[in-house]
């Protein structure tokens, strides 16, 4: 598997990346553990985690996650130095505030917790770290428009930046990232740390596949233009787009109830339960079959081949999700299949956004 550059750094990751959320909730630490090791043996070099893991968010797992990728790094000497580890700060408390107290995020709550992360991850330096979520109000997680009566910043962008920066110079984090971030949010970014001097953003952590391609419209050409790369989650729409719903939905009883949407209620109320998005879904993935590939395949190689993704994320619970979700490197989508799934968006839209 190639490497590549996120945005301007240094870092070269490979074109997909492993993501870990599952890991202390949906996985546990053994078989975490195997399915990191596997991901070496198959070429990953890139894993992406946050403090807030596992999800679905609750007290009990708060920071398992990265606890596991810890000890992971801990019984296996030089581990550490293959990989190019990414983790992020959680934004303001989303009803979680286990994670901290008050609603903001200021400098203090961002050294904090990047503290707090390098200890459960057994590590000096975190090479990506990323602001889960903008301070700021945005339209995320399923919102559709902007509400400036809902703004409630405290945390100015230059001094988020300044905190950051703080860490940079520490030694701590080499470079910094965003996610579920906005078009003007990532031009203040890099605005702020142009003019004053500050670590430039490198990369945005998006939701991009076939059932949410927001950053097809605004978001692509603003960080084309200003050199910041595009990591992916979400590609397959936390399994809609695998096929595995297209018999029965995920609160029906035939549904398979170990996957995430059948099994969570949270999840089911969230962007990715929405019965636009499973008829979506279901429309992709008999497409897929039309053209003699599987639902999972059309669904990430739609993520590996597009220009505007550096790193495609993958969350997988099994050795088997792991295997079936790289082995799809290898696909490669015609011109007019691509026409296709076009269209079903011109129809449908971006039912998960």
């Amino acid at each position: 598997m190639n490497t590549l550059p996120l945005g301007h750094s240094d870092l070269r990751v490979t074109s997909i990346c492993l993501g870990t959320m599952t890991f202390g909730e949906q996985v546990d630490e053994r078989d975490a553990h195997a399915i990191l090791d596997r991901a070496l043996e198959r070429g990953v070099n890139f894993l992406d985690t946050a403090e807030m893991y596992a999800v679905p968010a609750r007290e009990a797992t708060y920071g398992a996650t990265e606890t596991i990728l810890g000890r992971w790094f801990a019984a296996r000497p030089g581990m550490r130095q293959r990989v190019v580890l990414a983790s992020k700060v959680a934004g303001p408390s989303r009803g979680m505030p286990w994670i901290r107290q008050g609603q903001g995020m200021t400098a203090a709550d961002i050294a904090a917790s990047c503290e707090a992360s390098l200890r459960r991850l057994q590590t000096d330096v975190i090479d990506l770290y990323q602001i889960h979520w903008p301070e700021r109000h945005v339209p995320a997680f399923g919102q559709l428009y902007y509400d400036p009566a809902k703004e409630t910043s405290q945390t100015p962008i230059h001094e988020q930046l300044e905190a950051l920066a703080q860490l940079v110079r520490a030694g701590k984090v080499r470079h910094i990232g965003l996610s579920n971030e906005t078009p003007w949010g990532v031009h203040e970014f890099v605005r702020l740390a142009e003019q004053h001097g500050l670590p430039r953003v490198v990369s945005v952590q998006n939701p991009y596949g076939l059932l949410n391609r927001s950053w097809d419209n605004a978001m692509d050409e603003s960080c084309h233009r200003l050199g910041v790369s595009l990591l992916a989650y979400s590609p397959l729409g936390f399994g809609l787009l695998t096929g595995k719903y297209d018999q029965h939905a995920p609160a029906d009883p035939g549904a398979p109830q170990g996957a995430r949407i059948a099994r969570y209620e949270s999840v089911r109320k969230q962007r990715w339960g929405r019965p636009e998005a499973l008829a979506a879904a279901r429309l992709y993935n008999q497409l897929a079959r039309d053209h003699g590939l599987t639902p999972t395949q059309l669904a990430l190689a739609f993520c590996y081949r597009s220009w505007r993704v550096a790193s495609t994320i993958i969350g997988v619970t099994t050795l088997a999700q792991l295997d079936e979700n790289l082995d799809a490197w290898s696909v490669q989508l015609s011109p007019e299949l691509l026409a296709e799934v076009d269209a079903i968006r011109w129809q449908l839209r971006d039912p998960a956004q």
